[in-house]
């Protein structure tokens, strides 16, 4: 406990640059990026970005037009993959959209199991409210894939 308001302020100054330090480090780290696949061409993928606090998805249509949302993870609700032969679907469920569900399809059925894996290891991390920006970019993906190593069957 400081007793003096100059030093309680310096020392306040020196806590929020750290704190404001450790979120643009967040914010700035992109953990994986993935893009869609359709036979024989996609000239308009649509591409799913994961960083440290929330999941960005881009829906290419024609003409360069695109839909861009993005999910803080404290409001995902779930995240489903759906397979076929060859492709996957992710449907990412939010908590807050009015339309509550983002649907990426024609994704390959390993990159959709390893977003999906990143996603809930990183949905555990902000649910126990760790810090994962003292974590370097290697580490934290390794942790997050030993988090959610839950075999799937697909």
């Amino acid at each position: 406990m400081i007793n003096d308001p100059v030093l309680e302020a310096v020392a306040s100054a020196k806590q929020d640059k750290i704190v404001v330090a450790a979120l643009v480090r967040k914010s700035n780290r992109i953990l994986a990026s993935i893009s869609t696949h359709k036979f024989p061409f996609d000239f308009f993928p649509d591409t799913i970005t994961i960083e440290e606090g929330r999941v960005n998805v881009i829906i290419r249509n024609f003409f360069f037009s695109s839909q861009v949302y993005s999910v803080d993870l404290k409001n995902i609700a779930n995240v489903i993959i759906n397979t076929a032969p060859f492709f996957a679907q992710i449907v990412i469920v939010s908590k807050t959209f009015t339309e509550n569900e983002i649907r990426i399809n024609n994704l390959w059925i390993n990159q959709a199991v390893y977003v999906r894996r990143l996603i809930e290891g990183l949905r555990i991390l902000d649910s126990k409210q760790i810090d994962t920006s003292v974590y370097s970019k290697r580490d934290l993906i390794h942790n997050l894939e030993e988090l959610s190593s839950t075999e799937i069957v697909i």
